[in-house]
């Protein structure tokens, strides 16, 4: 059996901190959220930065949890400029005032993505579990228009928020991004938790690919629009991550490094530690990575399709999350015997009439009235 073919990652995820201000309900974060007295210090931090510059990462995506919550933000980000690296900080907007963003700009930072729970107040604030949220969203991206600072809106939609789609739109205009990512939830972490209460309905997302596809004409040149929609009404998956452990990497606050963000749903693999490990070491042999590497691991029905180099087989936590395998055919494609689930989740949640509360990330957030 050859082992598959390996490159050098293109993008590293640092997630710096679980902490946050707020709550989303449709968190990707693990429902056990590492502590603060577990993160990785400013200088391990430094160094990983250099150790992934020398293993080919070209970007790195500062996020968390919220990576204003860190007080060393700054000095991470200088690192990670002294190392080469483009620099994405990936933000609710929350921590984050016009002088500290001027010291960011001043340490290196090159753009900075801001997420959006909604496009007005009640419903922002509600989603995030945060009184005043979208105010200082707001009043953030203001100084970001000022400071110009490249700026991607990301807006996270679901049930609640995608027949909002248009205005969100015409915000990411408003506020003068470059690039917006209409980014439907993944149903992992808090997301999957709340699934029956995030879940659009077929009519939603069918309405959403028309949106997006006529705004892409009428905003060709101004703006660019990435779209990730709802896994579960497609009819084949997406290639996760451009192939497991193919593209890009994940640390995790206390240093855990990932094929993917939600790796550790899957029992029975073995994560290495960048505090303890060298980066180029996990990248190239570590058991995680090498795991789901490759074609060898796959069931037949995919071994022998002829999109087998194209989706990869899929996600192999959505697998995990949905049929409880996750060497199984990922249940979104047409072809798996997983579909009937699938469909199954689709009819109660999707068309399921009123969905449930939230359950947010935090116990008794500040949700306004």
């Amino acid at each position: 059996m050859a082992e598959p073919r390996v490159d050098p990652p293109i993008a590293m995820l640092a997630e710096l901190t679980h902490r946050c201000p707020l709550a989303c309900p449709y968190c990707s974060n693990p429902l056990e959220l590492a502590a603060k007295e577990t993160e990785l210090s400013t200088g391990t931090w430094a160094r990983v930065f250099r150790e992934a510059a020398e293993l080919g990462v070209l970007q790195l995506h500062l996020s968390g949890g919220e990576p204003a919550s860190r007080r060393d933000l700054e000095d991470l980000v200088r690192h990670a400029r002294d190392a080469g690296l483009y620099t994405n900080l990936i933000t609710s907007g929350i921590g984050l005032t016009r002088a500290r963003l001027e010291a960011l700009v001043a340490a290196g930072l090159d753009h900075i993505q801001l997420s959006v729970q909604g496009v007005r107040a009640d419903i922002s604030d509600r989603i995030g579990g945060y009184r005043g949220g979208f105010d200082r969203k707001m009043e953030l991206a203001s100084h970001i228009a000022d400071l110009g600072i490249p700026l991607t809106l990301n807006a996270v939609m679901h049930r609640h928020n995608l027949d909002d789609l248009p205005a969100t739109l015409d915000l990411a205009l408003t506020l003068g991004a470059r690039r917006i990512e209409v980014a439907c939830v993944q149903f992992q972490g808090w997301a999957l938790r709340n699934r029956a209460a995030l879940q659009p309905s077929r009519d939603q997302v069918d309405t959403a690919k028309r949106i997006v596809a006529e705004a892409r004409d009428r905003h060709q040149g101004r703006m660019v629009i990435d779209f990730v929609p709802p896994d579960y009404y497609a009819d084949f998956p997406k290639a996760c991550m451009g192939g497991w452990g193919s593209t890009g990497l994940n640390v995790a606050p206390d240093g855990t490094a990932l094929p993917c963000h939600a790796a550790q749903t899957i029992p029975g693999l073995a994560f290495q530690n960048v505090a303890t490990s060298a980066l180029v070491d996990i990248w190239y042999k570590g058991p995680a990575f090498m795991a789901f590497r490759g074609t060898d691991w796959m069931p037949e029905l995919c071994q022998t399709c002829d999109r087998r180099d194209i989706d990869f087989g899929g996600c192999r936590c959505q697998a995990m999350a949905v049929l409880g395998d996750p060497t199984a055919t990922d249940p979104v494609c047409r072809k798996s015997p997983g579909r009937a689930t699938l469909d199954a989740l689709l009819a109660a949640e999707g068309e399921g009439g009123a969905a449930p509360d939230f359950i947010y990330r935090r116990p008794k957030p500040p949700v306004p009235a």
